[in-house]
Parts: C-alpha cells; structure tokens; sequence
C-alpha cells in the first residue's frame, strides 16, 4: 500500500473517534452545568475542563473574550479556527475518505459523506439546547456508523489494519484526557475527594465513555475513583481503555510487520506500552500518582504515533 494511502485511512479514523470524543465531552459538560450549585457546595468549572479536554484554550482565546457555555460550545463544536472542533474533524475526514475513495467500501463512504453533507445544514443556526443535545447523538450516531461498516464491510487486510490502528491511538490519547482532566481540573478546590459532586463527576466519565454499565458489571459497587481509574487504564475487557487500545494496536502492527516483512520502532515502542499495562498495579499507580501516570502515558502514546508515521505514513 502507498504511504499516503496509508496516511489517509489512518487520520481518517482519528478524525471521526475525535469528533465522537468531543460531542462526549460537550455532552457531559452540559449535565455538570446541569446541576444546581447547591449540589457541589459552590461553583464548578466544568467549561474550563471541557475546553482543556478538547480544545486548545491558545487557540481560544484570540477568538472569544469569556469561557462560558456558549463560546466553549461554539469553539468545541462549530469553530474553523480550532482544528479539532467537530466541525473541522467531520471535514477533514471527509477529505481524507475522498482522497482515498477506491480503498472505502460503499457504506464506508456514505457514513463519511453523508455526514459533510449533514452537517452543512448545520451552519449559521442558532440551537438551543434541546437542538445542540440532539446534533451532539448525531454526531455519536455518525462514528458508531462509521465503525461499524469498516468493521462489517471492509476486507482483513493493510487498509483494515491501519484504520484500526487509527482508531485506537486516537482513542487511547482521548480517554486519557479525561481521567487526567477529571483528576486535575474538575473538581473545585474547596470540594472533598468523595464528595456528592466527585461521585457525580466520576459518574458522568463513565457514562462519556460509555461505561457505566459496564463498571456496575466488573465491580458490583458504587463508583469509586480508584475503580474507575482501574477500568478506564488496566481493563483489557474496556474498550476504551488503555490496556485495551494497546492490544488493539500491538495485534495490527504485527500484521502488518508480518505482510511488510519488516518490524521497526513502532512494534517495539506498542510492545513495551502493552507490557507495561500488563504489569501495573493500580493502587501503585495511584501511590505514585495519577496525574503523572496519564501525562507519561499521553507522552509515550504520542511517541508511539510519531513512530506509525514515520515508519509507514511518510513516504
């Protein structure tokens, strides 16, 4: 396969998984604004932590004078200055998909192309926020119908693996974002760990991740921070989670080593970050530290796409 090829299949996938991680975290950020300020005991910031998860508050801030709902949600979903708005990921995945419109099956394309052209209805209204709830579903509804038809259509073969690996480092840099971001910013000052507002708030990364079932289902009791940590970093079963997304990329890299008949950094750096996994401990991660666990992570998942690239998508 062609190196730019290549290239297109994978930012392809990382740009719709990036358009589903932001409709998530919009949509948690407006169940947080949801709660009476009462609940927490004063006022949450649960703007300035969406905007941190998905944005870039560089690029925001020449563009809009205040952090609030409306601006954040403008930034996040609409804004062609921010090249990880919704809006931009949609567009950018739909010139991707174009770029390599024979690799695609038939229902592959329609998912991509049907949603540019959707979303163009789209510009210059004004939702509310019944509207903006509905349009963030769509945008959910875009990247399951996306997945889905690469994972029902699409043959096993070079252009499947690098869809997937795509997928998944794109996946695993998102759910990081949001445990670090949960850890560092959300929670106020004057808040306790434990509180009503922190049980509320690990409850909503669930749900933007779409486990809480699946927490009730591993662990059987109420939500606790180490036990969310542990689902969302450890657990092979989560899809979303660190361990998880590893696999994912340690099994396609090795297809593709083995159809290219060569191995190089990329397998090696994926190997050392799945065995790495496979040996932590979560109450040793959070002795060490959390915060500086996920930023370690971030760093080395970003190494690891740096690697892809260059052994495969630069030509």
């Amino acid at each position: 396969m062609l190196s730019r090829t290549a290239d297109n299949l994978y930012w392809l996938s990382r740009y719709v998984e990036r358009a589903d991680f932001v409709a998530r975290i919009l949509d948690a950020a407006h169940r947080l604004a949801a709660l009476p300020s009462s609940y927490g005991g004063g006022e949450t910031n649960e703007w300035e932590s969406a905007l941190a998860s998905a944005g870039d508050p560089a690029l925001f801030k020449p563009h809009y004078s205040v952090v609030n709902a409306d601006t954040v949600c403008d930034f996040l979903a609409f804004s062609p200055h921010n090249p990880s708005s919704i809006r931009s990921c949609i567009e950018a995945a739909r010139e991707s998909a174009r770029s390599v419109r024979t690799a695609l099956t038939t229902e592959m394309w329609d998912a991509i192309n049907g949603a540019w052209l959707e979303l163009r209805g789209y510009a210059g209204r004004d939702l509310n926020r019944d509207e903006f709830g509905r349009f963030l579903d769509w945008v959910k509804t875009v990247s399951l119908t996306y997945d889905g038809s690469a994972f029902r259509t699409m043959l096993r073969n070079d252009a499947f693996w690098f869809t997937r690996l795509g997928t998944a480092i794109e996946r695993a840099d998102n759910t990081a974002r949001i445990l670090d971001v949960k850890y560092q910013i959300l929670l106020p000052h004057d808040e306790k760990i434990g509180g009503s507002l922190d049980y509320f708030q690990w409850t909503t990364i669930l749900r933007e991740v779409s486990a809480l079932t699946a927490y009730h289902w591993v662990y059987r009791e109420s939500v606790k921070p180490l036990l969310v940590a542990d689902l969302l970093i450890l657990n092979k079963q989560m899809p979303r989670s660190f361990a998880n997304c590893y696999g994912v990329i340690v099994e396609y890299l090795d297809l593709i080593a083995d159809a290219y008949g060569r191995r190089g950094p990329s397998q090696r750096l994926a190997g050392n970050m799945l065995a790495k996994l496979e040996s932590d401990d979560i109450d040793r991660i959070f002795a060490a530290g959390l915060h500086e666990y996920v930023e370690s992570f971030i760093a080395q998942n970003n190494g690891v796409g740096e690697a892809i690239a260059k052994q495969y998508l630069v030509g």
